[in-house]
This record gives structure tokens, sequence and C-alpha cells, in this order.
């Protein structure tokens, strides 16, 4: 019986990815000099389970390339090769090659080798020192003696191999005689036990041999059976080249990853340089599953099962005469129906749940690369680890967060020697924290660096028009504007991140999350970011309100207040822009009526109400006809179910049946032209204008 291996594909990734996710970890703590045994054996374990693994399933460009890094682990748990830096960042980089080839393979793409040739040829280089070291004499004598190839075999004999008298096992054995062997057998064409003959060969093989010896030597050993079998034989690379001279890169074969021996077609092609043209990769989909605690399964097990309970109620309820006695026991079943749906809800929902340190795991190894490449001491601290978000949100805050953090190791934390001057620890702190607060998650990303330069902020936004030399801001107004666009203080584009540079696609990415982002700073204290984003994208906290015979939805974290409309307090801007006079702010008036085009609204001031809502730091008022309930919404997507829309974030379908949109506060803002040029200095003049007046 064959076995449909692709079955059992994504198992696979999602285990080579955690035992990636392993090896990384376990380097971070590698100090070399003190690494402990247990590490060095975890580390190879999980690179021996991934090549077990990929081998099995014909990924050979993530086995042939894991057996090198596998070869020089083996080495350093065998005390025969101490542990340098330079191995230590090199099997850091080994797991992110072998990452990116997985991510390939997922998406069934063609992985693209460049950066694993290159990996594999250090890799050889420093496990061909230990050779030469152990053969001083012979170098001195002859060099090209010792000159090392690595070939790929493939063996595919035809069925009736063994009744011309030939065994393959001899061959490995011959094979395994020039050099180092790695044999790898494919069992796919096993029949099923009626259909076997034992006088059939029905495996296959492929080798990957090191040797000094030529191609010749290797020819000779198959040279019986070159009529009764499939042979293949191609260069893959190796330290030197045949004429001693040093070659740049390993040789590499076009095979088709997922096929057998028989589908293969070897061919040594030129070396591949780092300049060579790529073919362009489409992005790898996201995962599509997620691992599920055993007590999350079982909670939702039992609400199946008072919702079965409750059900059976109320059929029978539904089954009998109508009376008082019945109207009351239906009563009781629809309170009991209504809380068995609340909390199957709310376990389907902690199905969802992941615990954030599934996005802090990645921030140990980037605090390492950049505070090496910067040359500055970091020291990482993580807290609230265990704090639970929505899968999809995690997904998506990671790409802010690590901008964040680049920034703070970039431009927030000073150098070593500019702490020193300051008084402060060589060893700058940055600092994650994740905490709930109500039904948002709040992320913190602090650092104890230099802070934030608001003299310089401030001279940046005048330069660059967004506000006069006479506007009198506070430090927290000033470090507001480095989220406007394209605002950056720094003379100098790094290569790394810049502070203020990219900020507005922080903010704008947050908020596409229903999330905000602020920040606090304070000179020679540091910085600290705080993200507040809702625990699900699935589920939304809304308020409903009428315009016309229509009825939106405002995300409840939007509201800032609602209120009645004293029209002896409103003001007209320019030639169509209300604004209301609430305390020392002038706000904007929005009618949505008039923006989504809903004839027979309430149009005078007075007789209507105000939602006032913020965005971008930025505060305006909807103009609707009522406020009606507050209710949670499942949303759908819209863009996916019908188009993009301006103004609208989603949909979600109500209890009688009607379809209700979301309003996108930040859209809405952009939608009405209060972000254009010269629109906030109109409503600033104006204000300034009312004032004196």
């Amino acid at each position: 019986m064959s076995i449909d291996l692709s079955q059992f594909f994504e198992v696979f990734f999602e285990e080579s990815f955690e035992g990636l996710d392993a090896m990384e970890a376990e380097l971070l703590n590698l100090v070399p000099g003190e690494e402990d045994l247990e590490t060095i054996n975890t580390i190879f374990r999980a690179a021996h389970s991934i090549k077990g693994g990929s081998g099995t399933f014909g990924f050979n460009s993530v086995s042939d390339f894991t057996h090198v890094l596998e070869t020089l682990l083996d080495q350093i748990r065998e005390g025969k090769r101490e542990l340098s830096a330079e191995h230590v960042n090199l099997l850091l980089k080994s797991v992110d090659c072998l990452r990116e080839l997985l991510r390939s393979l997922q998406a069934e793409q063609e992985p693209n080798l460049a950066e694993a040739i290159d990996l594999r040829i250090k890799f050889e280089q420093i496990l061909g020192v230990n050779q030469a070291d152990n053969h001083t004499a012979e170098v001195d004598a002859n060099p090209v003696q010792l000159a090392l190839n690595t070939y790929q075999i493939d063996f595919k004999p035809h069925r009736h191999l063994f009744k011309t008298g030939n065994e393959p096992l001899y061959m490995i054995s011959e094979l395994a005689e020039l050099g180092d062997l790695e044999t790898q057998a494919f069992s796919n064409e096993i029949p099923e036990i009626a259909d076997l003959s034992v006088e059939d060969c029905f495996l296959s093989w492929r080798f990957f041999l090191n040797t000094a010896k030529t191609e010749s030597a290797i020819r000779e050993i198959f040279e019986w059976v070159e009529d009764d079998a499939d042979i293949t034989i191609a260069l893959c690379g190796g330290l030197f080249a045949e004429d001693d001279t040093q070659i740049t890169a390993l040789d590499t074969t076009e095979i088709n990853l997922n096929s057998t021996p028989a589908a293969v077609n070897v061919a040594a092609v030129k070396p591949i340089k780092k300049s060579t043209a790529i073919k362009a990769s489409t992005p790898v989909a996201e995962s599509t599953s997620i691992r599920v605690g055993i007590d999350k399964v079982d909670s939702l097990i039992n609400m199946v099962g008072e919702l079965v309970i409750t059900q059976a109620m109320l059929s029978q309820i539904g089954q009998q005469e109508i009376t008082e006695a019945t109207i009351a026991s239906l009563q009781e079943g629809l309170a009991q129906l209504a809380h068995n749906t609340r909390d199957l809800q709310e376990n389907v929902m902690r199905i969802r749940m992941l615990p954030i340190s599934f996005v802090f795991s990645r921030f140990p190894r980037l605090v390492r690369d950049i505070s090496q490449k910067l040359n500055k001491q970091v020291e990482l601290k993580l807290l609230g680890e265990q704090t639970e978000l929505d899968k999809t949100v995690m997904e998506k805050i990671s790409d802010p967060m690590v901008h964040l953090v680049r920034n703070s190791l970039d431009h927030g934390l000073e150098t070593v020697a500019q702490r020193l001057a300051a008084g402060k620890d060589p060893v700058g702190k940055v600092t994650l924290n994740a905490f709930h607060q109500g039904g948002n998650i709040v992320i913190e990303i602090m650092d104890d660096g230099q802070g934030l330069n608001t003299a310089k902020i401030k001279q940046k936004a005048v330069a660059n028009g967004l506000v006069s030399e006479a506007d009198e801001l506070g430090d927290d107004e000033i470090n507001e504007l480095i989220f406007m666009p394209g605002f950056s203080t720094v003379d100098e584009v790094s290569d790394i991140s810049g502070r203020g540079v990219g900020m507005d696609v922080v903010r704008r990415n947050i908020q596409s999350l229903n999330g905000s982002v602020e920040v606090s700073s304070a000179a020679g204290v540091g910085s600290t970011f705080t993200i507040r984003l809702p625990l699900t994208l699935a589920i939304l906290d809304g308020q409903l309100v009428r315009v016309a015979k229509h009825t939106y939805i405002i995300p409840l974290i939007s509201i800032v207040e609602s209120l009645q409309i004293d029209i002896s307090k409103v003001s007209r801007v320019g030639k169509d822009l209300d604004v209301l006079r609430l305390r020392d702010e002038y706000i904007p008036i929005l009618r949505l009526y008039s923006i989504f085009n809903h004839p027979g609204a309430i149009e005078t001031l007075d007789k209507t109400l105000l939602v006032v809502v913020e965005s971008d730091n930025q505060k305006i008022g909807l103009l609707v006809d009522d406020l009606l309930s507050q209710q949670q919404v499942v949303i759908k997507s819209l863009e996916a179910n019908y188009q993009k829309v301006d103004g609208v974030s989603g949909a979600t379908i109500l209890g009688d049946g009607r379809v209700s949109l979301i309003v996108d506060i930040s859209g809405l803002i952009k939608l009405s032209g209060l972000r254009k040029p010269g629109s906030q200095e109109l409503i600033i003049e104006s204000q300034a204008n009312l004032e004196a007046s």
C-alpha cells in the first residue's frame, strides 16, 4: 500500500519551525568557552530532526544543507572542536537560511539556494581546517592530494538487478571506502505485500560522497551495472577544484524536490555568484493552523454538550401545548441558550488566543545582531510573556514592534562611551512588557537611553512647515510630531533605522488593527512607546448609531464622548466646515448622512447628536440622528466579500438579519479632506480668530 506523504507536510513544517526557534534560542544562550553540553545536544537534536524529516519527504535542499551544520555540531559536542563566536554566528545565519528554505517549500516555491551555498562553503572551510591539521606533512608535500570534492550520486537499479548477480550493498561499501559517505534510501516504489517479489529490486539510493578521488574512480564501482540501472553522478562542490584552484561557490543540481530518483535530472552547473539573478518569489502564505492546549479543547467540548442539552429542552417545550407554564419554561430555556452561546463564543475565541511570547521570542536575536553591529552593550528584558492575544493580531503587530525596537537600539540607546560619560551603566536596557487592560492588550517598548530630542524635533517640524516658531507646544505635543508622514530628525539615513523614519507607517499599521500608539520621553532617562490593541480582530465592541434609515457601528475604543450640540458654540470655518467649541478644543463636525449620501436624515444641528471620536491624535465629531445600543459584533471583511469602501472598515450582521457597516474613523478623516495640506492650519487659524473676537 502506497502512502501519500504530502498529508504530513504541514506537521513537518510546523515541527521544523519549532525546532529552528529552539535552535535559535539555545544558540543565543551559548557563551564560547562556557557552553553547556546539554545545550549543544539540544541544538544538535533539533538539526538532526529537521534533516531526517526533510530527507523523508524529499526536501533534499534542506537535508543536504543541514548535514554540514550537523557535522560541525557533532564535532563540538564530542569535544573534537572548540566552540567559537564565529561558529555561533554562522549557526545563527544557518537557522535563518533554513527558515527561508522551509518557507519556500511550504509555499510550493523553488527555494533560492544562493545563501545556502555560501554558508555551506564556510562550513566546509571550517571542517576542512581540521582535516588539513591532521595531514600537515601531506599538505606540505603535495596539496593537490588533499583536494576534496562532494559528489551527488543517484543510483536507481532496474527491477531485475538481483537476477544479474549484483548486490547494491557491496557497491555502497566500496563507495564508503572512497571518503565520507552519506546515504539516502528511497522506498516509495515498494508495492503492497501481495505484489512484492523477493527477486525484484524496488529500492533506489542517493549518495553524497566527499572525497579526494576523481569521478572516474566512482564510475568504476558502477561499471558492472551501467546497463542495469539509472546512474547519474554530479559534482556538488568542495574546497578545491581538481586543478587546485579555489572555487567561489558550490556547484548545484537541478532537482525536482518532490521527485523520486527516477525523475531526477542531475546536471552540474556553473558556480552561483552573489550577482546571479534570482527569480522573484511570491509572498509566502501565512500559517493556517494553530496548536491548541487540550484544556481549551475540553472546555469547548463541555460547552457544546451544554448547548445540546439546552437545544433538547427547547425542542421538548416546542412539542407541548402553549400555556403560561410552557411560556415561562421557554423564556428560561432561551435565557439558558443565550448563556451557553456566550460561553461558547468566549471559549472559541480562547482557541485563537496565544501568548505574546511567540512575538517576543524573535527579539533576543534581533537585539543581539543589531547591538553587535552598532558596538553597543544591550540587555533585553521581557515581561508579561504569557499575556494572550488573538493570533491574527499577533501576526500583524510583529513588524511595527520590530521597527520600534530597532529605533530604540539605533537612536535611543547611547554608545558605551556616551553612557559612561553620562554616569550611566554601560549596558543599555530595552524592556518589552505586555499586559491586559480592560478589553485591550497594552504593549510597552521601553529604553533607558537619551530620550527624544524635543528641541531638534520642533526645529525639524518648523523647517517642514508642520508648526510655526511661535506655536507654544508641550513636550508631549512635540513628541507626537514624529508620527507625521516622512518626519525624521536624523541627519544621515541609517541602514538600521532612524528615530522617526517610518513612524507614520507604524502608527497606520497599528490603527489598521483598531489600535493606537503613543510615546512618552524624558531627556537622559529614556523613551516609552505604548501600543494599545483589541484582544481580537474577530469581535468588536461597538456603538450602534442611526443615520436616516441606516444603522452604523462606531468602535467603542475610538469614542471619546457623546453629546447634544449647543448651537451657540458652533462656528463655520471655510465654506462648508462647522466646528464645535468643546472646552478648550475646536472639534470639526462631519455629517455622516452627507458623506454616505443618505437622504432623509436630520440636518438641524441642535436636534441631532454628536459622537466625538479620536484617531491619529485628532478629534472629530460625527453627526448622527440617534444613539442605539452598545453590543459586541462579529466583524466580516467587506473587502473580501465585496470590495474596499473608503470610510468603512468592515460589516456585521445584526440580530434582525440586516447588514450594518463599521465606520473606519481614520479612513473617514481622510475621506472628508481634513488631512489635506492646509486643512488643520485653517482650523487653527480660525480658532485663533474666534478666540480673538
